[in-house]
């Protein structure tokens, strides 16, 4: 631990924050790339120390820093609840990222039906207003894949052919041949035509990246965390890891709201091609991640079980629509 104190202590002497301040330190577990830690000041203030590591990783996972930062300036534009950025470096031999704590726990299954009714609707509205949030272009900021595209059909096959040369390159364990699964989605590249405004796009909003505040009673949400894997793109990506493993059609709490703050959420056959690459481009990541992360047999074997599976699916539905 002494190493930590002192890698934060100098982090928050850059930050122009004076480093005696520092009271209380302790890492937060629920990630699976980055060391995270809670930095608790004498006058009570708390902030968050994300710092990189330095290990083999997913093609586009390079500099996710950069990204993360660019999510809390939307986010912060937005008005949504979310750490707003302190500092960024990513240049360094420790490169870190500096945040605010945000009130609350992840979300949990304690919440009852009608509370969590609520937070879906209101979850909603603060996913849509992050969607108004636009960029100049198309992709990931970090550059990991290269500079911004011009169009989201460039960035987006960009970066699923980037997830398919990983599996290739690990070896990863897919229920159909990378190969296989290249020829299926380009059936349904046409449709990506139809994105021409780049939105800001979170891309990993399962329910552990949702803090719940319960401070004042009834509970509401206290932050979006963890924007790292955040891209430039079509808005729809989004509501894959908000109905994680599901179907965000059958989501009307959350459509709800998100209609009510002016999204739009309709899921004609182009859409619906979308949301099908999109949940293909997520499970890909979940499937070849397992090589560089070294996860272990439990974890693998609930990946090749639950995941590969939906994989599956959202091929066969582009399958599906595309001839349709």
């Amino acid at each position: 631990m002494v190493d930590s104190w002192e890698r934060a202590r100098r982090i928050l002497a850059d930050a122009q924050i004076p480093p005696d301040r520092l009271a209380h330190l302790r890492p937060l577990t629920g990630g699976t790339y980055n060391t995270v830690e809670e930095l608790r000041l004498t006058d009570g203030s708390r902030y968050v120390l994300k710092v990189a590591p330095d290990v083999p990783g997913l093609s586009h996972e390079r500099r996710l820093l950069v990204s993360e930062a660019e999510f809390y300036r939307g986010a912060a534009e937005a008005d949504v609840p979310a750490p707003r950025l302190v500092t960024v470096d990513d240049d360094t031999a420790v490169r870190h990222l500096l945040m605010t704590a945000c009130p609350g726990e992840a979300w949990d299954g304690s919440l009852t039906e009608s509370e969590q009714a609520s937070l879906r609707t209101e979850l909603g509205r603060q996913v849509a207003r992050l969607h108004r949030v636009t960029g100049s272009a198309f992709g990931y900021p970090s550059g990991a894949l290269g500079p911004l595209a011009p169009d989201w059909r460039t960035a987006f096959t960009t970066m699923l052919d980037a997830v398919l040369d990983d599996a290739r390159r690990y070896g990863a364990r897919l229920p159909r041949s990378a190969d296989e699964v290249a020829r299926t989605v380009r059936t349904a590249y046409p449709a990506l035509d139809e994105v021409t405004v780049p939105s800001l796009v979170h891309f990993d909003l399962w329910r552990g990246n949702i803090l719940v505040d319960r401070s004042t009673g009834e509970p509401r949400i206290g932050g979006l965390i963890d924007g790292e894997r955040m891209f430039w793109g079509d808005p729809l990506a989004d509501f894959v890891s908000l109905a994680l493993l599901g179907d965000i059609r059958k989501e009307e709490a959350f459509l709800g709201g998100y209609r009510e703050a002016g999204g739009r959420a309709e899921f004609d056959t182009r859409a619906s091609l979308r949301l099908a690459l999109y949940r293909a481009y997520l499970y890909l990541i979940m499937l070849a991640e397992t090589i560089p992360r070294e996860v272990g047999e439990d974890q693998n074997r609930w990946v090749q079980d639950v995941v590969a599976p939906e994989l599956v699916a959202a091929l066969d539905e582009i399958e599906e629509l595309a001839t349709s």
